[in-house]
């Protein structure tokens, strides 16, 4: 939220592009290659629309003064059919996949980037790995995300849907090392 908010604070209107919407659309990539496991994307895309969505209202954002479209980063050709080519992009880079989107938008579609942030994963104040982590392991999470996202991932039981995902997840490499 925080480099949401600072993006909206740069523009009159914020267009927020949802990355990897769908899992046809996420395709394994070997600069992050965590990143293709479902477990990376549990939520839909309409699931993760109202959750920023929501979350920007709480934050005091006007409805009014954004949108948010599919953002197919893994097929760049596609990203102009639902964002603007005239736009200003603005991103943060915390690691090495934050560096290849950069070049994608800028190099191969020669879009006009602004980085906000640039450090190291260690710099980052929240991540989604460690989010789905503390979820996965039953430990407290509900201060990691804002109020309206908490209560939507509850009231959908999308925590349940992470725990399950992240447990086959786990089974699987727990086998797979068994048969090494």
């Amino acid at each position: 939220m925080e480099y949401i908010l600072d993006a909206k604070r740069r523009c009159d209107y914020l267009i927020i592009g949802i990355c990897n919407p769908e899992i046809e659309l996420t395709k394994y990539n070997k600069v992050c290659p965590h990143r293709s496991k479902i477990s990376a994307n549990p939520m839909t895309y309409h699931e993760r629309k109202e959750c920023i969505k929501g979350a920007l209202i709480e934050a005091g954002v006007p409805r009014n003064q954004f949108d948010i479209v599919l953002f197919p980063i893994n097929f760049p050709h596609r990203i102009l059919n639902y964002a603007p080519s005239d736009a200003k992009y603005y991103m943060t880079i915390f690691e090495d996949w934050g560096n290849e989107k950069e070049r994608i938008l800028s190099e191969e579609l020669g879009l006009d980037v602004e980085v906000i942030k640039r450090g190291t994963f260690l710099d980052k104040k929240q991540n989604s790995t460690e989010i789905r982590a503390k979820i996965y392991r039953k430990e407290d999470w509900k201060d990691t995300v804002p109020n309206f996202v908490y209560n939507y991932i509850i009231n959908h039981h999308i925590d349940e849907r992470i725990k399950s995902l992240l447990k086959a997840e786990h089974d699987k490499e727990v086998k797979n090392r068994k048969n090494d």
